[in-house]
């Protein structure tokens, strides 16, 4: 009798710091109807990521799994029925989790073709962030040449790709940013009229910047008094997009703590205080699109094609081993907020 296949993953068993990580042979299912193998190459580290590590997210399947949405590799088999694929085609893949392994069996329908002239570890640095990025500016906010967006984060991996996307549709960006080097990065490279210290008191001067009017859409990802700033940095009919809380998570431990510190110090906006100021507030979230979601598909298609043609480019600080100690370091070194643009994980082979 033949063993049952498996693959090699990163599991969370507990929500404790990142050493806590294990590594473990898990089944590996034959694809079905409509589904894909795909040996993954590389696999996109998202804050998300943390939050899930740690049990402060939401949309999770039960312990022991394994983080990670997005991944790159190569289409081992196909399922029956499924069209349009075949083995050592190269992909990426949108998931909802099972990302840091060493294989994933998805639906066909949840892979893409990316440009030639992406590495695997740029192409799986590209889909969380940018699409992130697409949906708070373009489909949320619904920003518009010549308008004013500040992006809180404007180094990270969200930030970066928001920035590029911004400029390119003809927008003033004003960002935040917590070390001199990602503002220096964030202005020089990427083109944001400017970048002010996150550490410190940064209202005054997003608002010398950007003067009385104020800012037309902020995209905050951080929460706690960085989102009342933001609400009064809003000029008449700007919009706040907020779509994250990472102001729960300062650290490598859990702190349950601190993290209803940054839920309680978090504004709550009554619909008339929103009606006196002419100002909007609204929520993002990739996996509770629903009905939206196939807005994602096209949405993906046009950042590789602009990535393909030179308008934008996957920004990847490092890669660490598609392993445990990998996945630990890689969680350490984003709870330290030392990564500008994005973090991933590459297969030894990758």
């Amino acid at each position: 009798m033949s063993s049952r296949p498996t693959t090699r993953a990163v599991l969370i068993e507990r929500h404790v710091p990142p050493e806590a990580f294990v590594e473990r042979d898990v089944p590996l299912a034959d694809p079905g109807p409509g589904e894909v193998h795909l040996r993954v190459a590389a696999a996109g580290v998202n804050f998300a990521d943390l939050m899930m590590r740690a049990g402060l997210y939401g949309t999770v399947p039960p312990r022991p799994h394994s983080p990670g949405f997005e991944v790159a590799g190569e289409v081992v088999a196909v399922g029956p029925g499924v069209d349009g694929w075949r083995p050592g085609e190269r992909a990426v893949a949108g998931l909802r989790y099972g990302g840091y392994a060493h294989d994933v069996v998805i639906p066909a329908e949840r892979l893409l073709r990316y440009p030639e002239v992406l590495s695997p570890a740029e192409a799986a640095a590209m889909p969380v962030v940018f699409l992130t990025a697409w949906v708070c500016l373009f489909e949320a906010a619904r920003a518009r040449p010549e308008e004013t967006v500040l992006v809180l984060g404007a180094g990270g991996g969200v930030g970066t790709a928001a920035v590029q996307l911004a400029v390119g549709r003809g927008l003033r960006v004003v960002g935040t940013a917590g070390e001199e080097r990602k503002r220096r990065f964030v202005t020089e490279e990427l083109g944001a009229d400017a970048c002010f210290d996150s550490r410190a008191e940064w209202e005054s001067s997003v608002r010398a910047s950007v003067g009385e009017r104020g800012i037309d859409v902020a995209l905050d990802p951080v929460g706690g008094k960085a989102t009342a700033a933001c609400r009064r940095l809003l000029a008449p009919l700007g919009r706040l997009v907020f779509y994250g809380l990472s102001d729960a998570v300062p650290g490598r431990r859990r702190s349950l703590p601190r993290a209803a510190l940054a839920w309680l110090r978090t504004p709550r906006f009554h619909p008339l205080s929103l009606v006196e100021r002419n100002i909007g507030v609204l929520g993002v979230h990739l996996l509770h699109l629903g009905s939206r979601e196939p807005l994602l598909r096209p949405a993906l298609e046009a950042i590789f094609q602009a990535a393909a043609a030179g308008e934008l480019r996957p920004v990847v600080d490092r890669t660490f081993p598609l392993s445990r100690d990998g996945a630990v370091a890689a969680h350490a070194y984003i709870h330290a907020r030392r990564n500008l643009g994005k973090v991933v994980l590459c297969a030894p082979e990758a």
